[in-house]
């Protein structure tokens, strides 16, 4: 039963192409019997898994091993016969991939950790999967973990050949300037940003074919196969889902117009509310609330998570100060509560700490806000330079 899978384990760890180490893989406590890693398709969950596997096990002493749910071989064959199998013959780690395609798969994992306490599982699994408490199988059982797309760091590390180290957003408002300077000695980043900002984000830019083609690709399959399956959405709504994500995704970033909405793609508003929050829980979007505020209220803003979704989607080049304000809640995106700003700024961050993004020389300023502005490669004082945030991670 093992044996094939052994082989296919075999294969992949010793042909895996890792580039860039992602943070997340020191950031991760392997010793828990029971880790989730969800994300976008195509950020490297796969990758990291296998990155795992080659750093800690030898292929031959078969104590690791990789399957992937997908295999047909699971439609017949119990998963918990197979992880008895597994543990039989003295397995350790399993790492279990697109789990969440399993029906019942959080029973299943349940199982495994209540019936074989040797056995450690990793899995990968798609971002729309439940969480806490929408999750009782799991909760408090698993230690979840969120994995993004490539930081404007990790971006640089691999296109320069370095090994540039990240920083907490206190560092770079407190020493900005000085840490500026060191990584200026090493690498220009603006002369990176464009290519960071069209395609940077999703690793899969690596491969030799056409990025926005695969973009768009992973786009339809994220809504087709996650959003609609997980949320038990019929196929035949699927049309109004894609229409909603892409009206909402080339039109205005404000406070969505739900009644206007619900018209467009032919629903309720109720319906559009949820829509809009199975899209976020796909990494699609961000939703960026007024303090004190959360889903189901109406966001103040409903960005899209990254620029490079901004130039899969748009016809044009997208508006630079958008581009700008994207890269930055992005950046923050997971890490930091960000929230809508006032007049005097685009965001807050951390309930205290105000942000306005520019590309330009503020006309005024004032003293309790940051600006953080796209065109200048070094900053001083309150000023700092957008590229600066891509290093939070």
């Amino acid at each position: 039963m093992l044996e094939p899978f052994f082989r296919t384990h075999e294969y992949l760890v010793e042909r895996m192409n890792a580039p860039v180490r992602r943070q997340l893989m020191d950031e991760i406590n392997w010793t828990d019997r029971l880790i989730g890693i969800i994300g976008f398709r195509g950020v490297g969950k796969t990758t990291m898994m296998l990155q795992y596997a080659r750093e800690n096990f030898s292929v031959r002493e078969r104590r690791c091993l990789y399957i992937n749910m997908d295999n047909f071989f699971f439609q017949g064959t119990d998963l918990m016969e197979f992880v008895a199998e597994f543990n039989k013959n003295g397995g350790h780690t399993l790492l279990i991939d697109n789990v969440h395609k399993q029906t019942g798969w959080t029973r299943m994992l349940r199982e495994i950790y209540e019936r074989f306490p040797k056995i450690h599982v990793v899995f990968a699994a798609s971002s729309v999967i439940p969480q806490g408490r929408e999750n009782p199988d799991l909760d408090g059982l698993m230690k979840l973990y969120v994995m993004k797309g490539f930081s404007l760091r990790e971006y640089l590390n691999l296109k320069v050949g370095l090994d540039l180290k990240p920083y907490s957003i206190r560092e770079v408002q407190n020493r900005h300037e000085r840490i500026a300077a060191e990584i200026l000695e090493q690498v220009k980043p603006l002369e990176h940003m464009r290519g960071y900002l069209h395609h940077g984000y999703y690793p899969f830019f690596l491969e030799h074919a056409n990025f926005t083609e695969r973009l768009h690709k992973m786009m339809n399959l994220m809504i087709e196969v996650d959003v609609l399956h997980q949320n038990q959405i019929e196929l035949k709504y699927l049309d109004r889902v894609k229409k909603l994500f892409y009206i909402l995704g080339t039109g205005d970033t404000g406070a969505p117009n739900v009644s206007q909405l619900a018209v467009d793609v032919s629903t309720s508003r109720a319906t559009v509310m949820n829509y809009i929050k199975y899209l976020t829980d796909a990494n699609l979007f961000n939703l960026v609330y007024r303090r004190g505020e959360e889903f189901p209220k109406k966001p103040a803003r409903t960005m899209l998570n990254n620029t490079s979704l901004m130039y899969a989607l748009y016809s044009g080049k997208p508006d630079p100060l958008l581009l700008s304000e994207t890269f930055f809640q992005n950046a923050l995106w997971g890490q930091y509560n960000v929230e809508a700003g006032d007049r005097s700024c685009t965001f807050l961050v951390d309930d205290d700490q105000r942000f306005r993004i520019l590309n330009e020389e503020p006309r005024r300023r004032a003293s309790e806000v940051i600006y953080v502005r796209g065109d200048i490669e070094s900053g001083r004082d309150q000023e700092i330079p957008l590229w600066l945030y891509g290093f939070l991670y």
